[in-house]
């Protein structure tokens, strides 16, 4: 019978709510947080282009169970529009395919932002992730190929004018999941006649995580290493190669580098809190419903986060006054 192999890296969980510089990709920024945390797992909870810069929120260990409430939760953006040129990427990566002489004033722009604002039909950008016909569409826009990707509805919850010269416009955008903010740029581009792209984009905000949770790459290695930018992990695994070796590492001291967390339950913020015993958060472990007392707990609830001395348990449904465990945490 084989034996399962044994799982590389250490059981931490929480998140790391990073500050991703430009030029790193997403799933670049996962394998650096996940080599300086040495960590099992690790996921983060919704893309952020290598142009774009901000928050991208990464999830380590049991924190992996909570990405869908993050990629859930509402997000702020601060973008640039450059006026003039319309890109193939909608922003900078891409060639030009259209321009213009013409510019907008401020109050043309301003004028336009309620059409952009509440619940809008939105076509994704052609270099995105959407998937057609099992493709991604950025795949068939790269071999050269036009694709009909459909609107979509999204939600913007506010748009609003920062900084505006003859050539650029400064916005800051709340939205909700699967906005796009280069097909923003895009479309205003198109409606002014002028046509547009994104020249600058951050992530401000991702609920519920907020601007006083950044971490940057230097503070973690700083932390991990104690002078920043000591180790560059590349493709290799530090730790692997010294066991390759047949040599024995030195025990590392994680705790400066783990009190960068944010708690895994914060993800959870959205749902209604039940407070459990040791006892019965046994049991919900175990995959086995409990009863839930006391005056202020809900009877019944589609979702609902079970903690137990102030840490998570499991995430269910409660149903006629008992706690239904679908997702458990390690204890």
């Amino acid at each position: 019978m084989a034996r399962r192999g044994k799982k590389k890296g250490r059981p931490i969980s929480g998140w790391l709510v990073l500050d991703k510089p430009v030029g790193m990709g997403s799933t670049e920024a996962v394998s650096k947080i996940k080599w300086l945390f040495q960590a099992e797992k690790a996921g983060h909870a919704g893309t952020l282009d290598p142009l774009a810069s901000g928050m991208l929120p990464i999830a380590l260990g049991e924190a992996t169970k909570t990405v869908p409430y993050v990629q859930d939760g509402a997000k702020i953006y601060r973008f640039t529009v450059a006026w003039g040129q319309e890109r193939s990427t909608d922003d900078l990566e891409g060639p030009v395919t259209k321009s213009s002489d013409l510019r907008p004033a401020e109050a043309e722009v301003l004028a336009l932002l309620p059409k952009y604002t509440g619940v809008i039909m939105q076509t994704p950008p052609q270099f995105s992730a959407i998937k057609i016909s099992g493709e991604r569409a950025y795949d068939l826009a790269r071999d050269g190929a036009t694709v009909d990707i459909p609107a979509r509805e999204v939600e913007i919850g506010r748009l609003d004018i920062v900084e505006h010269d003859a050539d650029h416009t400064v916005f800051e955008v709340e939205c909700g999941k699967g906005t796009y903010v280069r097909s923003l740029a895009r479309d205003m581009g198109r409606d002014l006649n002028c046509f547009g792209h994104i020249s600058e984009l951050r992530r401000v905000e991702v609920e519920p995580f907020t601007p006083q949770d950044f971490v940057t790459i230097a503070e973690l290695e700083a932390a991990r290493f104690g002078v920043p930018g000591e180790d560059d992990p590349g493709a290799t695994d530090a730790a692997d190669t010294v066991e390759a070796a047949g040599a024995v590492a030195a025990p590392i001291d994680f705790d400066a580098i783990d009190a960068l967390l944010v708690d895994t339950s914060a993800a959870l913020d959205c749902l209604p809190q039940v407070a459990i015993s040791d006892d019965a958060a046994t049991k919900i472990r175990l995959g086995n419903p409990v009863i839930i007392r006391g005056r202020d707990a809900p009877v019944e609830a589609e979702e609902a986060c079970a903690t137990a001395r102030g840490k998570l348990v499991a995430i269910g449904a409660i149903e006629q006054g008992m706690f239904k465990p679908k997702r458990v945490f390690a204890g």
